[in-house]
């Protein structure tokens, strides 16, 4: 069925397409012709679109001008950027168009240089710079303002909808379809800028430049918020980092806002243990690490960080370090959980979490670097908080033993275990470890001695559930994220049964604080290192 044209729609009959991923692009540009529309084309678009058997004009035809420079020019001629901007019923723009033989541009299609694939894969300086696109860019926002007129595709995606209108309105677009493509033109620019602009940063290694943009792409519209009145959306934008954004979801219902947080939350604590070392699990709850732990294999791993807070882990996240298979499969299927992510997933493994179609399953291909540089971002009102990634590694720290007494190796090895998991716990925090497990986690707390208070409250709790003669914290090694401000923490783990203490020591008051622990015999080594996590 077939409309009259109105005020809104514009015919489209002459086509400029230039792109560098030419995904749809022949099939798109063949309906194009279908429709009577005359293709403009440039360079390596233009071989194609001749290669399939399409007539197609050079730019360079045109423009009057070959391309130039090794194709850095090519587009930038006002018969160009006259004919995609030329105000259509405007008697001033006609005559000019007249005048210098101009013809309308109706429809744009570009996608940029692949800039950011180019920086992903690590090239050269050079080969990031000759994958900044300025004809592309320049192009799109000149269709984009004058989106009146002018139809503008920056994503192939979009193809399908420009058909549709064009077929429903005798070769014409509506001006509803060409705003919502204009919108995006921009946002795509935008965060095209942005990633040149934060590698240009990164370069030069300014941590504070002048003005700084973010960006990203829409993995998906969520349901809603961290509550149902929010809205939320997930995008993937900066440096590819092996986690959440860059997972396969293999079953299980969509990811919430909360699931997304809480995930990332989870492997990025257990991407910490080097899977050549040891099998790790981390179990998330709200953000928090409620039980994390080594094990010979990842069942073990998972059983022993379940151990910790088995409360808190009903509907939690699990993240492990290494391919998961069947025996931590059926473990983790034993009590009620949200997400499970890992590298990979052995397919009998699969098969024993698809017995819970509800179960989301990750498998994100890699594990992220702890080392690896990047930006965090929080907003506040009228601005964002930018900061490096908390890249600090506790095996490359410097320790220095403050006690009459050193810590013994066993002591040595959960006291480095519990500073590697206080790293990703809320501030203020203390945690519990023994034999390569959390027995007790303090997160969040306004005071150090009640998040030291709560911790060993629920390693009491979880002695409890597991019908234990004592807590796990009888024999096990404290770590502090940040410095005990007076010996009234120290001396609650110390209490609850810790024999060792991990901090970052520089308070004013560390003398006390050493005393309160040699008075007690305990063994407390200063890394110089905070680990603050608001």
């Amino acid at each position: 069925m077939t409309h009259a044209m109105t005020a809104e729609t514009r015919r489209i009959t002459r086509a400029l397409l230039s792109v560098s991923d030419k995904a749809g692009l022949v099939e798109f540009a063949r309906a194009m012709a279908g429709l009577g529309v005359e293709l403009i084309s440039t360079g390596g678009t233009s071989k194609a679109l001749k290669d399939a058997g399409l007539a197609v004009t050079d730019v360079s035809e045109v423009t009057g001008f070959p391309e130039m420079m090794d194709g850095r020019v090519k587009t930038l001629h006002p018969k160009v950027h006259g004919g995609l901007l030329a105000m259509r019923g405007n008697k001033d723009h006609s005559a000019a168009m007249t005048q210098h033989g101009i013809a309308p541009i109706d429809l744009l299609v570009v996608n940029l240089y692949p800039f950011e694939a180019t920086v992903e894969k690590g090239a050269a300086y050079e080969d990031c710079i000759e994958n900044i696109d300025i004809g592309g860019p320049a192009m799109i926002r000149a269709a984009a303002k004058n989106h009146a007129d002018v139809t503008v595709v920056v994503d192939a995606e979009d193809y399908k909808a420009v058909l549709e209108e064009m077929t429903q309105h005798q070769g014409a677009t509506t001006l509803t379809l060409r705003k919502k493509l204009a919108a995006k033109a921009y946002a795509r620019t935008a965060v095209y800028d942005a990633a040149i602009s934060n590698w240009f940063a990164g370069e030069l290694k300014d941590d504070a430049p002048a003005y700084r943009a973010f960006g990203g792409r829409l993995i998906e519209k969520l349901r809603y918020g961290e509550n149902p009145h929010q809205s939320a959306a997930f995008y993937r934008g900066g440096p590819a980092r092996p986690g959440v954004a860059s997972t396969k979801q293999l079953q299980g219902k969509e990811l919430s806002y909360n699931n997304i947080n809480d995930t990332d939350a989870a492997y990025e604590c257990v991407a910490e243990f080097d899977p050549t070392r040891t099998a790790a699990c981390v179990i998330v709850k709200h953000a928090n690490p409620c039980g994390v732990a080594e094990g010979a294999d990842l069942s073990e791993a998972y059983r022993k960080a379940l151990a910790c807070d088995p409360v808190s882990a009903f509907g939690g996240i699990v993240a492990f370090n290494r391919k998961l298979d069947p025996a931590a499969a059926r473990a983790v299927t034993e009590i009620f959980t949200e997400v499970i992510i890992a590298p990979d997933v052995d397919d009998a493994a699969a098969k024993i979490i698809a017995t819970k179609k509800n179960l989301r399953l990750l498998v994100a291909g890699g594990l992220p670097d702890p080392h690896g540089a990047g930006v965090l971002v929080k907003s506040v009102a009228g601005g964002l908080l930018v900061q490096s990634r908390d890249n600090a590694v506790v095996d490359d720290m410097q320790f220095k033993t403050v006690t009459k007494r050193a810590p013994s190796d066993a002591e040595m090895r959960d006291l480095k275990f519990a500073f590697r998991v206080a790293k990703h716990v809320k501030s203020n925090t203390i945690v519990y470890a023994k034999n390569g497990a959390t027995v007790g986690v303090g997160a969040g707390q306004m005071s150090r001695v009640d998040a030291a208070r709560i911790a060993a409250r629920k390693a009491e709790d979880a002695a409890h559930e597991g019908k234990l003669a004592q807590p796990l914290t009888k024999g096990s090694v404290v770590a502090s994220d940040a410095f005990f401000p007076f010996p009234d923490g120290l001396i609650v783990a110390i209490e609850a049964g810790a024999t060792a203490v991990i901090q970052p020591g520089g308070s004013v008051n560390d003398d006390k604080v050493i005393a309160a622990a040699d008075e007690r015999g305990v063994a407390m080594v200063f890394t110089g290192t905070r680990h603050f996590r608001h």
